[in-house]
């Protein structure tokens, strides 16, 4: 099934990572999977077949028949892109319409600005610091307070 698994995730161009985050697992779960470590769970399968109901349960499980359900357009999976997988090229719409959205974005942030005030601090190092008072904590949890004598 590991195989099958691999399969599936090399199909779809999903990384390890993605696919545990697709299926909403721990990418340990699918790292232990892929390396040997561990057999799929019985959650791990029913993961797999409820985000990707398309995948016939009988080859997931057996290895038996094809990989996709009768009837399912392959094609119409929507794949994760990388590098080396790149989509075609957004038609002159796409891009007018991501522009527009784009643009509205920064209209949106630029209203919710607000100015930045300057103010300026001065700090006065020559003060001159007294002891206002001194406490002492005993162990038996009684203190003793000394004052200055200018304080008294």
């Amino acid at each position: 099934m590991r195989e099958r698994i691999r399969q599936i995730m090399e199909n779809e161009n999903l990384t390890p990572a993605k696919f545990a985050d697709k299926l909403q697992i721990n990418r340990a779960n699918i790292s232990h999977i892929l390396n040997g470590r561990n057999n799929p769970s019985l959650d791990v399968v029913a993961r797999i077949l409820s985000e990707m109901p398309y995948i016939n349960s009988e080859w997931l499980i057996n290895g038996t028949g094809e990989m996709y359900k009768r009837g399912f357009d392959v094609n119409s999976i929507p794949l994760e892109h990388d590098l080396f997988h790149q989509s075609p090229a957004p038609s002159h719409q796409e891009e007018l319409r991501v522009e527009k959205k784009e643009a509205s974005e920064v209209i949106e942030a630029e209203k919710r600005t607000q100015p930045v005030e300057t103010k300026s601090v001065v700090v006065n190092e020559n003060r001159e610091k007294k002891i206002s008072q001194i406490i002492i904590y005993y162990n038996d949890n009684t203190f003793e307070t000394f004052l200055p004598q200018s304080a008294k």
